[in-house]
């Protein structure tokens, strides 16, 4: 139909004629006429695709993404953003780095686990270990004999190793799948015993007596928010109950007139004690001395104890449980164990943040504040020299997060920007998260690892120019 349409017919409906339009009945302008030169020189598809560069990334990357970074080029060249020539490498520029959505970000908010980054970053050794059993794994085969094996027997080994008093570890897909595979093996049908004051809401809505409801269990509130003594467990105690949970409220504090058991006392009601430690913490901790810890809840008697593993033990996402071995035999015989089981990566990075190297989360626990300062003051000085206006380098206090010490600070230090920064380092080509404080950015260092000073410089240098 469209070749049908007379060149008269055409210029009517473009407005050819009308005063201004820079166009005469005759036809296009020279500009018009070059525009169209350069679209009909745009390159196909298959043509670009063709280049060695975008051959290399086709197999690191797939077809899907290459293509849609060629389509989204010769877009650009069709508006006249760049020149026919420039598809190509245009396209080589809008490649992504990896495939998937997930970017990975520097995390300058000094929360050192933070929930909305993914908490933990797993060491080079936890990173080594998810690559190489990343293909076929021995995870439940005895290579020697040639039968199946334990799961993961080599990380719970190294985990009762971190943890003497355990008699046995299980691993779950986090805190909250430990808690409800001891509430449903060990309760479904009847009571747990739990204080006011530690019913708790584990974030993002997800409320704990909700949870262990779920179940099949029936909650027995005993004490007041702030008070809770060892007889209010006693006195309710009976022949239906299943266990005492003692859960630690570890996303806030609550201080003044108040009062908890402790897993010493409870232990000796005669009835298993859960305790739901939380942050992970394995032994103690001299710069955590609130913070419990599942070695000394096991020795002061609980018969399990529940943590995450992703928050102060610095590993991947999962739930431990350690103690009793009769009890960990029954979480471990129960369908829903199955459900709740974690995959052969996890188990990798599990066993080499135990065995391994320090992992940052310890790295960045306990730097020194004043090394901190001097990476600070480096980094503004050299940003200022690069001709970055407004920008410092200032005291702060950082904290640990992730549900983990709460009220805990870390003195720390920060290179301070306009607000504005915030946003543009946010959308990046190298996404910096700070965190705004007095009308400023901060760019808090005690939860970035000296090695991406120089990637967090340049980040602060593009955000300049945009």
């Amino acid at each position: 139909m469209e070749q049908q349409v007379t060149g008269r017919r055409a210029g009517q409906e473009t407005g050819a004629d009308a005063p201004g339009s820079g166009l005469t009945g005759h036809g296009r302008t020279g500009h018009d006429r070059a525009v169209s030169d350069a679209r009909r020189r745009i390159p196909r598809t298959d043509a670009v695709l063709r280049d060695a560069r975008l051959v290399d990334a086709s197999a690191r990357l797939g077809p899907g993404p290459v293509k849609a970074a060629v389509r989204q080029a010769q877009e650009r060249a069709r508006q006249g953003a760049v020149t026919p020539e420039q598809v190509a490498d245009t396209a080589v520029a809008l490649l992504p780095r990896v495939v998937g959505g997930l970017r990975p970000v520097i995390n300058a908010t000094g929360v050192l686990l933070h929930t909305n980054l993914g908490r933990a970053s797993l060491s080079a050794a936890a990173r080594q270990a998810v690559q190489d059993a990343a293909g076929p794994t021995d995870v439940e085969l005895d290579l020697r004999t040639g039968v199946r094996a334990g799961r993961g027997r080599t990380a719970l080994d190294a985990l009762r190793g971190r943890v003497p008093s355990a008699a046995a570890a299980h691993v779950v897909n986090n805190g909250a799948a430990a808690l409800v595979l001891a509430a449903t093996a060990l309760a479904a049908g009847r009571e747990i015993v739990i204080s006011r004051g530690e019913m708790v809401e584990i974030g993002d809505g997800f409320r704990l007596p909700d949870l262990l409801v779920s179940t099949g269990a029936r909650l027995r509130e005993v004490g007041t928010t702030n008070r809770t003594t060892v007889q209010d467990y006693a006195d309710v105690i009976g022949p239906g109950t299943a266990f005492v949970l003692k859960i630690h409220p570890s996303n806030f504090r609550i201080t003044g007139f108040t009062r908890a058991a402790g897993v010493g006392d409870l232990s000796a009601l005669g009835v298993p004690v859960v305790a739901d430690i939380g942050s992970g913490l394995l032994a103690p901790h001299a710069l955590l001395p609130d913070e419990p810890d599942a070695e000394t809840q096991l020795r002061y008697g609980a018969a399990l104890v529940t943590a995450s593993g992703d928050k102060l033990l610095g590993g991947p996402q999962c739930g431990l449980l350690l103690g009793d071995a009769e009890l960990l035999r029954t979480l471990t015989r129960h369908p829903l164990a199955r459900a709740l089981r974690v995959d052969k990566l996890t188990l990798a990075a599990l066993e080499a943040t135990l065995t391994g190297p320090r992992t940052p989360t310890v790295a960045f626990l306990t730097a020194d504040a004043a090394g901190l300062m001097r990476r600070a003051e480096h980094l503004a000085a050299a940003l200022g020299a690069a001709g970055i206006e407004d920008v410092r380098a200032v005291a702060g206090t950082a904290t640990v997060g992730g549900g983990g010490a709460p009220g805990v600070t870390l003195p720390s230090a920060a290179l301070s920007l306009p607000e504005p920064y915030a946003a543009v380092l946010r959308t990046g080509e190298v996404p910096v998260v700070g965190r705004l404080e007095g009308g400023r950015c901060l760019l808090d260092l005690r939860a970035v690892p000296p090695g991406d000073d120089e990637r967090l410089a340049e980040a602060v240098r593009s955000a300049a120019e945009r």
